[in-house]
């Protein structure tokens, strides 16, 4: 597994790519760019992982049930694997968690499933449903659903979520979603917006202008919400 880290210091930041993107995806698109100032003054440390979405949610050949374990398998790696590297480079006390597209729901999933973990949820352009058809965005999952896609789909899991240590580290979390207003995952952030509402858990959800599903939006949000 690759990966790659800029900068030397301040808050921690776990990027995570779009559906097609690899490890070096954030730098392709000239995200790093758009932050250079923040990560060169010691404001961030960036740490860009593999989204291995052809061997999970993408990975058309295999059963659901196992593209789900494939997932966690990922997930695994990113909490033993990745969080203690970036704890023993960077001893800041802020971890972020942070993607684009399909990395939305990777950063937005991995924060809600572990807030204890971060203080800071930044999401671009996410669907955070992957059972829903949308236009041409299609159930990742051809219908199936078990107990493991359930504790793995936001919008299906926090609804249910009980006053606990995870809800509570949930309500201290600054949280921040964007998303273009001719988006079609528009609707699915709001219905997450409205869940959150109701669960106490302060957020900010920022309407941009038109789709805003593409590098060059993203490269303009990056400096204000990252």
């Amino acid at each position: 597994m690759e990966l790659l880290i800029f900068g030397h210091g301040g808050a921690k930041v776990l990027v995570f790519p779009t559906r097609d993107g690899r490890f070096h995806e954030y730098e392709d698109l000239r995200m790093t760019q758009a932050l250079a100032h923040k990560i060169e003054a010691g404001q961030l440390q960036l740490y860009c992982v593999e989204g291995l979405a052809e061997e999970t949610f993408y990975c058309w050949w295999r059963h659901p049930a196992d593209r789900v374990r494939r997932y966690l398998q990922y997930e695994d790696y990113l909490l033993n694997e990745v969080m203690p590297l970036m704890a023993s480079k960077n001893g800041h006390p802020c971890t972020i968690a942070h993607g684009l597209s399909l990395g939305a729901f990777l950063a937005a999933n991995m924060a809600f499933r572990h807030p204890h973990l971060f203080h800071k949820l930044s999401a671009f352009s996410g669907r955070y449903d992957l059972t829903r058809g949308i236009e041409d965005f299609g159930d990742l999952f051809g219908g199936y659903y078990d107990d493991t896609i359930y504790f793995n789909t936001p919008t299906h899991f926090l609804p249910n979520l009980g006053e606990s240590r995870q809800l509570h580290a949930l309500r201290s979390m600054d949280i921040i979603l964007t998303i273009g207003r001719d988006d079609p995952f528009l609707g699915n952030n709001h219905h997450l917006s409205h869940i959150l509402r109701q669960k106490g858990v302060h957020h900010q959800l920022h309407e941009w202008d038109g789709r805003a599903h593409q590098g060059s939006a993203w490269r303009r949000m990056a400096p204000l919400y990252v």
